[in-house]
């Protein structure tokens, strides 16, 4: 029977519950948790697979110091010692920890202690601060504390919601299903979606604002503007909690409906049925993400939101409220803990001296950071120019994910001393590692997270480490010990850290502080194992609230919201040179660098290569084709060749390039290299969604695909792109031929055995070559090479690793790269639940299939997660352009 453990997903802010199984045999399974209030039993794509990603496929097993594996006294010992060394020599400010949201609450607090409290620096920050800053500097104006004021419920029980900058469907895609549902069971429900793209998110919305990038300011003032007009003002709230409301209005009331469209890019017919639709309706919710956030004016974004919403009273009531999604599964508990540079613990300020000195009492510190430190732009700026000489990082990959990332990989190369803890050896940081030390992963840890809505929930182990891999908790006590600080750091488990962060929120709170969950502050290790999902506050008396500010109460010293004026944008003069702006984000099944997702090959079925999304008649302009190779390049002169995708849901003059391509799956693909790294002065978040770039069809002298049981060796191309799939790999590659031929670099490449037969089929003047490697019945390899971008049905070529091919026939056959005629081919994968392609999609549609319903019924597909269904109905509406669900 079937071992079950109820813990939380790892991806997203959403915070799902997933109960996972362990079999006798140690095979894992997991699905939806239907007693979790984040997402009752549903799953994503991602979450779906979790099970698939658990292997040990780069894990790092043991620590490792300048590349010998050592063991862990030593690797520690070396940390202590030369963190120690460094402050005494250049003071603490010449030492950082650059950690993630992909920490658990007790790791992050154990960090936040350690650098703050005890080497006496605020140099500690956050990948977070890539995703969400710009929303905790606009809660901290409004609110006067980082609190979000709404909940889930609230999506299912609104009239209007608006998601802005939100591609829910793929990002936060169970969210997206919890909405979807409530729409279908109240049609009169509606839904806005502003972005510059036409993304999955907007199959459901009644309204799209193609909103030019930066343009939310000027809407979201326009919209306030056209609230004081039509009367929608909720004096009452505004005049008993709120100041600073006329200075609001004034700067957003400047704009004409001409100018206002001119700065939006939004027909004036649009703004005003948006306008309309808010004005009219009382239950708003609007949900806001990355959209808004990754903003060099990101928290005037925040702040244009919020105005709209303190100004009508559509605050912390059923169905109303301004609701941040948060991008990473402990974002928000990383807030909880002063996780981010510029915040202390249980959401104090480090700029008061009270909080400072209440918070080095409580930690019995011998010192506490007394300024922000340097947010992590700055402090990998501040690693590259040496005042930083020794940096910690934690569970993330900056050299993919930090703006002007090669800049960010020179500063490391350079730095006297990386430690780097991660549970993958060969990430693009871990390599630059003098330090390497193996950190337990998903399924080995035991924490907490807190989601979105605020709601703490418990990740348990059901698996045992892999090798000598420890907790980062553990890591970070064990060095903190061996700096002098052993009895603040003497932790039995996380069950200690977490009653020490609980004590912490209600120490000398007194109301004070929103954040509570001083109820735990006694916490034993059953009681924390137990632990049920819960949103804070939960004070020590057991009071608690889902919602705040419905009747005021902010943290400010007057207990006012406060207004803050905000002004538009002015748009600089385009560079010809650079005319593009370049967007990026993520992509519906993959997560971040796809250290784990990329070890799913369902996951990579659906999107296995990346792609730079362009509208079709700017591509005209430029010469591309779709499939084409095409470089983008940057002002700050780097460059990534990346492959064509042909869309007109992408706006004229951008371009969409996904996140997630790293040096292990994608070298010349690696986005962020030309991101520049201009950020918000408020929040120090970085404009990761506003770089110029332009944009050429790149040639190459041969194109090819190949499939492979065993990972290639060598990739001696310009560019390559490498996947898993059931059975082994598959890679698109484009540049010059081998110099000895294409049989010969398959054989070193990928084949084991130089014995092993090759058959192959060459047309010299089509300039195509097609290799097969067969041992016994089983494909090793196919190659298809051509001076084009190759035309082979991928799906089905990466099937033929899993077939038996007993005859010479069946063999011969794979050289057409596509099946026989009538013979079954999925083609491209929509459902990834399922591996469900778009022929079987295509061929149910005409059998009669006429809605995504009745696809689901004959196929599955759209069934589980349901983040495919949008592409699904595109699909059926493409075939049969009526067809409705």
């Amino acid at each position: 029977m079937a071992c079950e453990t109820r813990t939380t997903c790892p991806y997203c802010g959403v915070g799902c519950g997933v109960i996972a199984a362990v079999g006798e045999a140690g095979e894992v399974s997991v699905r939806g948790d239907p007693d979790h209030p984040a997402n009752y039993g549903r799953l994503c794509s991602k979450g779906s697979a979790l099970a698939e990603t658990l292997g040990l496929e780069g894990r790092a097993l043991y620590p490792e110091v300048d590349g010998c594996r050592v063991g862990w006294d030593e690797a520690l010992d070396r940390v202590a010692s030369t963190f120690q060394r460094t402050v005494a020599e250049h003071g603490p400010d010449s030492v950082a920890f650059y950690v993630s949201g992909q920490l658990l609450t007790e790791d992050y607090y154990v960090a936040n202690k350690l650098m703050k409290g005890f080497i006496g620096s605020a140099n500690i920050d956050t990948n977070s601060r890539l995703c969400m800053a710009s929303s905790v500097a606009g809660h901290r104006r409004a609110f006067g504390a980082d609190t979000v004021p709404a909940c889930y419920e609230d999506l299912e029980l609104a009239d209007l919601v608006v998601l802005a900058g939100s591609n829910m469907a793929w990002c936060h895609p169970v969210l997206y299903q919890r909405l979807a549902a409530a729409k279908a069971s109240r049609p009169a429900m509606k839904v806005v979606v502003i972005d510059p793209r036409r993304t999955a998110t907007s199959d459901i919305a009644d309204l799209h604002l193609p909103v030019r990038a930066d343009g939310d300011i000027a809407l979201f003032n326009g919209l306030l503007a056209h609230l004081a007009r039509t009367g929608a003002i909720d004096e009452n709230y505004v005049g008993e909690h709120t100041s600073g409301f006329s200075q609001a209005l004034l700067a957003a009331s400047q704009a004409s409906m001409a100018e206002l469209s001119e700065a939006t890019g939004v027909s004036g017919m649009v703004l005003r049925q948006f306008f309309t639709l808010f004005a009219e309706t009382r239950k708003v919710v609007t949900c806001y993400s990355q959209g808004i956030n990754q903003s060099a004016v990101g928290t005037d974004k925040v702040n244009a939101i919020l105005n709209c919403h303190l100004a009508t009273g559509r605050i912390g009531r059923p169905g109303m409220g301004p609701l941040s999604l948060t991008g990473q599964p402990n974002a928000m508990g990383g807030r909880e803990v002063g996780g981010l540079a510029n915040m202390l613990a249980a959401h104090m300020a480090i700029e008061n001296p009270l909080h400072r000195a209440r918070v080095q009492r409580f930690w019995n510190a011998p010192a506490i950071a007394e300024r922000s430190g340097l947010k992590a732009v700055e402090m990998f700026q501040a690693v590259a120019d040496g005042r930083i000489k020794a940096i910690w990082i934690i569970s993330t990959n900056p050299v993919v994910s930090m703006p002007d990332a090669d800049a960010v990989k020179a500063a490391l190369m350079a730095c006297p001393f990386v430690v780097v803890s991660d549970m993958q050896k060969e990430t693009d940081t871990a390599r630059l590692a003098h330090v390497l030390l193996p950190s337990s992963g998903w399924g080995e840890k035991s924490g907490t997270v807190t989601n979105s809505e605020r709601r703490i929930s418990r990740q348990r182990a059901f698996l045992g480490a892999v090798g000598e891999a420890r907790p980062d908790w553990w890591q970070l006590a064990e060095a903190g010990k061996r700096m002098g600080f052993a009895a603040q750091f003497a932790y039995r488990g996380p069950a200690d850290i977490y009653a020490e962060h609980a004590a912490l929120s209600a120490f000398e709170n007194h109301g004070e502080r929103d954040f509570d969950i001083g109820a735990h502050a006694g916490i034993d290790e059953p009681a924390y194992d137990g632990l049920a999902p819960f949103q804070w506050p939960l004070r020590e008396d057991g009071s608690s609230q889902a919602r705040f500010f419905a009747d005021g109460g902010f943290s400010t010293a007057d207990r006012r919201a406060r207004f803050v004026p905000v002004s538009a944008p002015v748009p600089g003069e385009a560079d010809q040179a650079y005319p593009f702006i370049l967007n990026t984000g993520r992509i519906r099944d993959h997560w971040h660098t796809m250290t784990r997702t990329g070890k799913s090959a369902r996951l990579s079925a659906h999107i296995a290569e990346p792609f730079c999304e362009i509208h079709p008649a700017d591509a005209a302009k430029a010469g591309i084709g779709d499939a084409d190779l095409v470089r983008l390049e940057a002002v700050n002169g780097r460059s990534i060749i990346i492959r064509a995708l042909l869309s007109e849901r992408q706006m004229r003059g951008s371009v969409f390039v996904p996140m997630h391509w790293t040096g292990e799956t994608a070298p010349s693909a690696r986005v962020d290299t030309l991101v520049s790294s201009r950020t918000d002065p408020l929040s120090g978040q970085p404009a990761l969604k506003m770089s110029g770039v332009c944009v050429v069809r790149h040639g190459a002298h041969a194109h090819g695909f190949l499939v492979s049981a065993k990972r290639p060796d060598d990739l001696p191309f310009e560019y390559w792109a490498i996947a898993r799939t059931e059975g082994g790999y598959r890679v698109e590659f484009a540049g010059n031929p081998p110099m000895d031929g294409w049989e010969n670099w398959l054989r070193r490449s990928v084949l084991p055995d130089e014995q092993t037969q090759i058959s192959s089929y060459v047309d010299g003047r089509a300039g195509e070559h097609r290799l097969l490697a067969f041992q016994a019945d089983r494909l090793l390899a196919g190659l298809f090479v051509s001076p084009h971008p190759v035309s082979v049905s991928r799906q089905w070529a990466a099937d033929q690793l899993r077939q038996n091919h007993p005859s010479p026939q069946a063999r011969s056959r794979l050289f057409a790269g596509r099946p026989a005629a009538g013979a079954p081919d999925k083609g491209a994968i929509v459902c990834s639940c399922f591996s469900v392609g778009v022929n079987e999609i295509n061929a149910a549609a005409h059998r009669g299939c006429r809605s995504v319903e009745t696809i689901g019924t004959r196929l599955n597909a759209g069934t589980n997660c349901g983040s495919c269904r949008p592409e699904i109905r595109r699909i059926l509406q493409a075939i049969q352009p009526l067809v409705a669900e």
